[in-house]
């Protein structure tokens, strides 16, 4: 039995490679098979091997003959080749193009047997390239294309079982390595143009090696340019290289430098002067002139890029050149404008190309190159994860390439714009493709395939450790895989996840495919399979130069405000409804004709149907309701997280991941009302970085789709009573782009520990708790009872500190217990067990002895006559209301007197003392030390009610010591300030409103509020206004109520308003007194005829000329005042004020009968007054002596205080008859004047002496108290002393001296 399976075995040499391969494991099956069983399996296997064999015969017996066009140089070395072949497993061929290498190569292979096993699998870097060739090798080979050379590309399959050789794309044949790694269907594989070193060649070179010695039957040929093909020996083990020449005529190179050295020595130093200045464009017309002298033929001019060229273009055509056409060319253009560069013409042609132009695709008819020297090269920049394009120098092996375009038809001149120096200096050649782009796909391929870890991959020349992070970096963000640890004997590996898998099955960009996977999870596929098909084609919306205005109005239909991305679906709608609507010729035709390329328009649709397999494949479902902007962007969003920006503020440009900056590329709809966040399809750089195919999101979106990429930065963690847990404050960031700049977040998941201690430091300790539990509250109770001894006794002792109470709860406390919630669910259980778990002791409280705190020494209330205040202690050195404060309501402040303050509390009152002895000054203190044991015989016989303190100080220490102590030897402002108790005005819920340690002064500010508090107490019918009668009965002269369980007192009084009067409560008697009086007047004079009438009948004509004296003002409030001034004098004579109706009445009646004349009285003495103040008045007019201006200075001053407006009533009827006189001695002073200026002088230093003492008493008065008659009085004692000191003849009622007014002022 065993002997049929070998048998069997030895026969499949003799089948084709798959075959084999196929039955290999069918036999190999066998062996695990029942006895029984295996002969009918063995003979099943035979019949099959009977086929295969059979299919092998055909296919060798219809192998075509093979022929070699004898032109092609490859012609000439074809023995040579094919003997290499033979014998080794990888050869290398290197010829320019048009050498005949690739279409020659296959038929050489098929002419030495291979092809027949397998196909000759013959790969091109392109699919016109792949597609041309196949054509090409067919119809020299006189068959069908899809017979004997068939070809596959990304959308099309033309492969027959007698296709001998099959044209590929690299990326076919490495899409086709996932699903045959031993590549079994192939016994010959050419990589064509391996020098392009793209991607997927560089991985297949790669993948080759390490399958070669596996497959010793697979045989490698690897053609190139004469672009080090050394390098490709190498990597295949020093592998035989093959050069064959191209059909090529000699080029002469000239070196024209825009900037030309003078010391090169070249032809052109001589120019050297006119050329040191030139700009690209200026030699390039120069170049084309240089040339145009050379004879006919085409030239081609390599730029950099699009704009570059339309430039150019646009500058060559104003040259207005005889017989040229000037033509550009580049990818995007449609292909009606490519196929016009390969189209016969009359004249001379200037073709302006991109790199493209370089080795892609040749452009018939050259003769002449210009090479500016530079390209755009695509480079992945790792710093800042983008893809860019700048403009680079060129390599030598790309120069050569550009050299070798003109060297086609006959022999070729080439113009290079830079110095031959240069281009010495210049790397021999580009970078491989795998060492300028991000690495993502090849690892995601890679790690499909199984093949290990990148670093270990044998590329031809492996990509820097930073290049494959990066790619890795990107992986990582798609969540496509996830590194497995490692372990002592293991490295750490990485694995793809489920999500990496999916990617690495769709035939797209990781990114994109991201997208996909994403939609069909959220329920957008439909719309999100035509985004990313569109993106990864060329844009199918053209601009042709001359027409771009009409190509971008046609395009606008499409727009969408807020997303690039959404266009690709309107646009796919419109394209899908007019295909349904058009036939094929007519939708050709609509494309043109709207500015779409049809060929991309189909490209696009045959991705997408690729799509709609895969993901069918993958079990994805497409939505059949559209999907909103959100559910669409969300989707695209997971492939483009490092592609999102925050607009600047200040410049039009957005900040995006890793401190990149970006700008909307103009092309965008959103470029002229660009929103505060977008994501961008690609970031790429050109002259600046920009990004292209963008939409607005909002920064929320964000934050659930990279929650494996944002950072979370914690700051502040505090304890919140409101929430009953430690919040903390949170940023989000991503890739350094803040999303969530700070949000309050509950801290207990992230540190549970620090919540633990936060909830026990604020929440239990420092009571910062809201909770019902019996224990906080009796705690926080002890705990304020021991901290009020602090504060009364001024000492930190008393108390444990925080750390004991910390202490406390921390060892009863289990460690789970770090929020309210938590603490709740334990102590509901906890305290089953053992209520007075948590409880305080007071002795556990106490760390020192507070024996000597009583309530008689440090009392909690203020007793005031009926009023009871309540008192607090505050030990807070340093802070404003540090000592003692009292606490008085609003509506009492205006019952509080301003004495007995200054005593303070009995258990600070020896410190009080000893303070205020030492506030003396030095001289006067040695009479009393050491102070604290005169402090000590003080306090023993001090009585706070038997006046003020200093008063009964000053007693006692002259009766022990016989030294007096002036007043002026205390000094308040040097006694620290808890020494003096603060005044803390409060409403009716207790809040300040108002503290200061002078309470005259806060009475006096908060005088408006008290108003308003008296006047909401106030009854309906109490406070009234507009009165003309008194028809209100008695007036009360106090008036008290009730109010938040305090009796609030007030004063009624009636006010003038000039029209009438009011009545008003206000809040103390001496306020009630002067508006009284006042107020009663007015009622009075209201109710009484006008004395006007008579006193004009009544005054001589002299008297009513001397009113007219009146320097204030209208003559009529000059009569006002003398008719005010008549009735207080007889409102005094009759009694004073009234309270009741009676008593106003008999009032009235008695000022009715007495006004005329009383008023006319005072009238005719105060047309003397003016008429003599008038006198003096002009004598103080005119020019001023020098030595008299001072005495002038103080009589006008003298003169102002007498005569005033309103100075007849402030004066009163008594003293009008002295102001005459003091007006007389005026006068007599100014005779004696110019007499005896210096005696002058001295009289006034004297006077002035006494009024600065004078007006120093006023000072210290409060304002809300009235000037008693006691110090009123010394104002007109000091105009009697200027009487006795310049007009003494005129006499004072009584002695008068400076002395005796300095003793008056003493006394008050």
């Amino acid at each position: 039995m065993s002997l049929s399976i070998e048998a069997l075995r030895r026969r499949l040499s003799a089948c084709m490679n798959l075959d084999a391969r196929r039955l290999s494991s069918r036999l190999h099956g066998v062996k695990k098979l029942p006895e029984g069983k295996q002969t009918a399996m063995l003979e099943t296997i035979a019949a099959d091997l009977a086929v295969a064999e059979a299919r092998y015969q055909a296919r060798l017996a219809g192998v075509p003959r093979v022929t070699y066009p004898d032109n092609l140089p490859v012609s000439q070395k074809q023995a040579e080749i094919a003997k290499a072949i033979s014998e080794h497993q990888v050869v290398i061929i290197a010829g320019e193009t048009g050498s005949g290498k690739t279409t020659q190569i296959p038929k050489i292979c098929l002419s030495l047997g291979r092809g027949v096993k397998g196909y000759i699998g013959h790969t091109q870097p392109r699919r016109l390239a792949a597609r041309t060739v196949a054509a090409r090798i067919a119809e020299e080979m006189e068959s069908e294309l899809g017979q004997y050379v068939g070809y596959k590309v990304r959308f099309t399959d033309q492969v027959s079982e007698q296709t001998h050789i099959k044209l590929m794309t690299d990326g076919i044949l490495l899409a086709e390595i996932q699903h045959d790694r031993m590549l079994t269907q192939y016994d010959t594989i050419i990589i064509d143009e391996a020098h392009e070193r793209s991607l997927n060649i560089d991985f297949i070179l790669g993948y080759l090696k390490q399958l070669l010695p596996r497959r010793p039957d697979l045989k490698v040929i690897i053609t190139s340019a004469t672009i080090d093909p050394q390098r490709f020996s190498r990597h295949f083990n020093q592998a035989p290289i093959i050069e064959v020449s191209g059909r090529t005529y000699p080029v002469e190179v000239r070196y024209r430098p825009l900037f030309a050295d003078k010391k090169s020595g070249d032809k052109s130093a001589d120019k050297s002067e006119a050329l040191e200045e030139r700009d690209e464009l200026q030699g390039i017309f120069d170049a084309v002139e240089e040339l145009a002298q050379e004879g006919l033929g085409d030239i081609l001019i390599f730029m950099n890029g699009e704009r570059e060229i339309r430039d150019t273009a646009d500058a060559l055509r104003k040259l207005n050149l005889r017989d040229t056409e000037v033509l550009p060319l580049y990818a995007r253009l449609s292909n009606a404008e490519q196929n016009k560069v390969f189209q016969q013409h009359a004249g001379r042609r200037i073709v302006l190309a991109t790199n493209v132009a370089e080795t892609s695709l040749t452009v018939p008819g050259i003769r002449y190159v210009i090479d500016p020297g530079t390209a755009r090269i695509s480079r992945y920049s790792w710093r800042t994860k983008v893809q860019r394009l700048p403009i680079e120098p060129v390599s030598q092996a790309s120069a050569n390439q550009r050299k070798g375009r003109c060297g086609r038809v006959a022999d070729g001149i080439c113009i290079r714009l830079y110095s031959e120096e240069d281009f010495n200096n210049r790397p021999a050649f580009t970078d491989p493709e795998i060492l300028r782009t991000n690495l993502a796909s090849v690892i995601l391929q890679m790690l499909a395939l199984g093949l290990g870890n990148m670093e270990d991959f044998p590329f031809v020349e492996p990509p820097e450790s930073r290049h494959i992070k990066d790619g890795l970096t990107l992986l990582k963000e798609l969540e496509a895989v996830r590194e497995l640890p490692g372990t002592r004997e293991q490295e750490p590996k990485l694995q793809l996840t489920e999500t990496g898998r999916q990617l690495s099955r769709i035939p797209l960009d990781p990114r994109l495919a991201k997208m996909v996977i994403t939609a069909a999870q959220t329920g957008c596929l439909s719309e999100v399979m035509v985004i990313t098909a569109g993106l990864s084609i060329q844009d199918p919306r053209e601009r042709p130069m001359e027409k771009k205005q009409a190509a971008d109005e046609q395009h606008r239909r499409f727009e969408d405000k807020d997303s690039d991305f959404l266009a690709f679906v309107n646009l796919w709608n419109y394209l899908k409804e007019q295909q349904d609507l058009l036939g094929s010729n007519p939708f050709r035709r609509m494309c043109q004709k709207e500015f779409l390329s049809y060929l991309r328009v189909r490209e696009w649709q045959d991705i997408h149907f690729q799509l709609r397999q895969t993901v069918k494949e993958l079990g994805f479902k497409a939505n059949h309701e559209p999907a909103d902007f959100k559910t669409v962007h969300c989707a695209l969003l997971t492939g483009l997280l490092s592609h999102i920006g925050n607009k600047d503020l200040e410049k039009p440009e957005f900040l995006g991941a890793r401190n990149g900056r970006f700008h909307l590329f103009p092309a965008s709809g959103l470029f002229k009302k660009p929103p505060k966040w977008v994501m961008a399809a690609e970031l790429v750089e050109t002259s600046r970085l920009y990004a292209r195919i963008n939409a607005k999101i909002e920064p929320e979106w964000v934050e659930p789709l990279a929650a494996h990429l944002i950072k979370l930065h914690h700051s502040d963690p505090h304890w919140s009573k409101k929430n009953g847990a430690v919040m903390a404050k949170e940023k989000v960031t991503l890739y350094g782009l803040t999303l969530v700049n700070e949000r309050t977040i509950n801290f207990s998941r992230i540190d549970p520990a620090q919540c633990r201690e936060l909830f026990i430091r604020r929440a239990l300790v420092e009571g910062d708790f809201e909770t019902r539990h019996r224990f906080f509250g009796e705690n926080r109770k002890l705990l304020a009872e021991v901290e009020a001894l602090e504060h009364k006794s001024r000492r930190r002792d008393i108390l444990v500190d925080d750390e004991d109470l910390f202490r406390f709860y921390d060892a009863r406390l289990p460690e789970e217990v770090i929020s309210a919630r938590h603490f709740d669910k334990w102590w509901k259980e906890a305290q089953k067990q053992d209520p007075e778990l948590l409880n305080f002791e007071k002795e556990m409280l106490m760390k020192g002895d507070a024996a000597h705190i009583s309530d008689l020494d440090y009392p909690n209330f203020w007793q005031q006559g009926r009023l009871k205040l309540k008192l607090t202690y505050q030990f807070e050195p340093g802070e404003a209301a540090d000592g003692v404060t009292l606490h008085i309501p609003l509506p009492l402040l205006n019952q509080v007197e301003v004495k007995g303050f200054e005593w303070l509390i009995p258990g600070l009152r020896h410190e009080l003392l000893v303070a205020l002895i030492k506030s003396m000054p030095k001289p006067m203190r040695k009479n009393f030390v050491p102070a604290p044991n005169y402090a000590d015989a003080l306090l023993a016989t001090l009585n706070p009610e038997q006046g003020p303190l200093l008063d009964e100080m000053e007693r006692q220490l002259r009766r022990m010591t016989g030294v007096t102590v002036p007043r002026e030897a205390w000094d308040w402002a040097s006694v620290p300030d808890h020494l003096k108790l603060t005044f803390r005005v409060v409403d009716d819920k207790h809040k300040p409103i108002a503290e200061g340690k002078d309470l005259e002064a806060l009475k006096e500010s908060l005088r408006g509020k008290v108003q308003e508090t008296l006047s909401q107490v106030a009854d309906d019918d109490i406070e009234q206004s507009g009165l003309t009668l008194w028809s209100f009965g008695e007036l009360p002269q106090e008036y008290s109520q009730k109010r938040s369980g305090f009796e609030v007192k007030a004063y009624p009084t009636l006010v003038d308003q000039k029209d009438s009067v009011a009545i008003q409560l206000v809040e103390s008697p001496v306020a009630q007194q002067q508006l009284m009086w006042a107020g009663q007047r007015r009622l009075v004079l209201l109710n009484v005829p006008s004395p006007i009438k008579y006193l004009q009948e009544k005054l001589p004509n002299k008297a009513k000329l001397g009113l007219y004296f009146n320097p204030f003002g209208k003559v009529a409030e000059l009569i006002d005042d003398c008719i005010a001034c008549g009735c207080d004098k007889l409102i005094e004579q009759h009694g004073g004020m009234a309270w009741d109706e009676a008593g106003f009445e008999a009032l009235k009646e008695y000022v009715r009968a007495e006004l005329n004349d009383a008023v006319v009285e005072v009238a005719k003495q105060v047309e003397a007054v003016l008429t003599l103040s008038h006198e003096i008045k002009k004598r103080l007019k005119g020019k001023m002596q020098l030595d008299t201006a001072f005495a002038m200075s103080d009589i006008q001053q003298q003169l102002g205080n007498l005569i005033h407006k309103g100075f007849v009533t402030e004066t009163g009827w008594q003293r009008l008859p002295d102001l005459l006189r003091y007006l007389r001695a005026i006068e007599r002073r100014l005779e004696k004047l110019a007499i005896d200026p210096n005696r002058d002088r001295v009289h006034m230093l004297k006077v002035q002496s006494v009024e600065s003492d004078y007006k120093a008493l006023l000072a210290k008065i409060p304002k809300s108290q009235p000037i008693p008659p006691e110090v009123a009085n010394i104002r007109w004692m000091i105009e009697e002393l200027r009487v006795s000191f310049f007009a003494q003849q005129l006499g004072t009622p009584y002695p008068i001296s400076d002395k005796r007014v300095q003793s008056a002022i003493a006394q008050c």
